[in-house]
Parts: structure tokens; C-alpha cells; sequence
């Protein structure tokens, strides 16, 4: 695994020479590792897997209404879908909480995303098949479904630095 210090002040730093860099303590795996099938909605109830996403580098981020620090970031997840979101890119927050869509939908109206999809596992088994060890945690997925990396906590997710690293995964369609 490559770990990167977070911190403003800090280079980033990896334990393999030329490997790509990743800000904000996202740590990177050496080889993109499978994961379990997991189910959840969309705002509409659909059924979806991460499958539904194949061909597509997807930013996964496991969060709730109720986590402080999700709610702090959601704003820049927006910001960043507007950005890259599109053929080869999506970001996907997969809401975890137990009141389903309409708290969520709520919660957008409130804070004014726009550009973000509603995706919902009001069970929380996603999360938990993840080994998602805190909310917010996010995965990024490439377009055949593994992932390529993970950061648990907030991010400033439309951060320059952020956005160049995320491009470099982008799948291109």
C-alpha cells in the first residue's frame, strides 16, 4: 500500500519509485483488488450494483445525513461530478442511512447539489461488505469494478490537486 500524509504542509510520499501520487491520505493499492457484489437504490428504487457502473471509473463514497464531516464534503463531491462527471467518471454517494431517499433528497434541497445522483442503502450491508471503517469512506473504482485505492474521512474532494489526481484515473470512453 502507499500512504500519503494529508497534511497541507507535507510532500507526498510513496513507497515505490514513479508510482502516480495521491493527495489527502488516499492510499493507493499496488494492484486494483476485487470487491464483493453489493446492492442498493436509486432516488427512483431501482436495484443497482457497482456493476451497473462497469466501464466507468467510479468514486464511491459511503455516507450519511447524520455524519458531520459527510455533510462538510458533500458540497465538494457535487462540485467535483460537475467537473469530471461524465462517461468515464461518476461520483456515486451511497447514502447509508436508515430513513431512505427522502431524507437524503431533504438534505440536498437544502444545501443545493445538483449534480450528484441519489443512491441509497438504507440497510447499511454495503458499507459493512466494504469494510468501510468510518463514514465518510471513499473507494475509487475503476471500470472494471476493483478498487484502486481508499480514504477514510473527509476530503476537498474539487481541491485542484484532487481533481488532477482523479483525471489520471478516468477511464476513457
Amino acid at each position: 500500500m502507499i500512504y500519503i500524509d494529508g497534511d497541507k504542509g507535507s510532500h507526498p510520499v510513496s513507497d515505490r519509485p514513479g508510482t502516480t501520487l495521491s493527495p489527502q491520505s488516499f492510499v493507493m493499492h499496488e494492484t486494483p483488488r476485487p470487491l464483493p457484489v453489493v446492492t442498493f437504490e436509486d432516488g427512483a428504487g431501482q436495484a443497482l450494483t457497482l456493476a451497473s457502473f462497469k466501464g466507468t471509473t467510479v468514486l464511491l463514497n459511503i455516507w450519511a445525513t447524520w455524519c458531520v464531516p459527510c455533510r462538510e464534503e458533500m458540497p465538494t463531491l457535487d462540485a467535483l461530478q460537475a467537473k469530471l462527471g461524465g462517461p468515464g467518471f461518476e461520483v456515486v454517494p451511497l447514502s447509508v442511512d436508515r430513513a431512505g431517499p427522502e431524507v437524503v433528497r431533504k438534505f440536498y434541497a437544502e444545501i443545493g447539489i445538483r449534480n450528484l445522483g441519489l443512491y441509497i442503502d438504507a440497510s447499511m450491508r454495503a458499507s459493512f461488505d466494504l469494510a468501510a471503517v468510518g463514514l465518510p469512506t471513499t473507494l475509487l473504482i475503476d471500470g472494471e469494478g476493483r478498487e484502486l485505492g481508499r480514504l477514510v474521512g473527509p476530503a476537498e474532494w474539487d481541491a485542484p490537486e484532487m481533481i488532477d489526481f482523479l483525471k489520471t484515473h478516468q477511464t476513457s470512453n
